[in-house]
């Protein structure tokens, strides 16, 4: 019990800290940033409100500007069953990328998410 209160204190610090040092986001042409929502369209991310590791994947995105859903996959949440259907494991962050050709792929560990995302919406 002590253990999630401070787990739980610790989180909002980490969220408040992300919202007043949150960069500014990358400015598109109306014609370029439609091409990033169309490609954003086809993600998903899958995460925890207060996890480190998911703030930091979060930061990303909001700088990028690419309107990615963002799923919240605590306990008892229909998110965190379609994450282990999915996915396979309940980790986070996963980024959840359906290719055009159909295919599913399930992105976990936010280094790679981040990279992924940089090399996709950064240029």
């Amino acid at each position: 019990m002590l253990v999630k209160l401070i787990r739980n204190a610790l989180g909002l610090v980490i969220v408040s800290a992300d919202v007043v040092t949150r960069w500014s986001r990358i400015k598109r042409s109306p014609e370029a940033q439609q091409k990033v929502n169309e490609v954003a369209s086809n993600l998903t991310l899958y995460h925890f409100f207060a996890c480190p590791f998911c703030t930091k994947t979060r930061r990303v995105i909001y700088k990028l500007n690419a309107p990615v859903k963002k799923l919240s996959a605590t306990q008892g949440s229909p998110h965190r069953d379609a994450l282990i259907n999915g996915g396979g494991k309940v980790q986070v962050p996963c980024l959840r990328i359906q290719h055009d050709d159909g295919q599913v792929e399930w992105m976990y560990e936010s280094k790679a998410i981040i990279s992924y995302l940089n090399e996709r919406f950064a240029g």
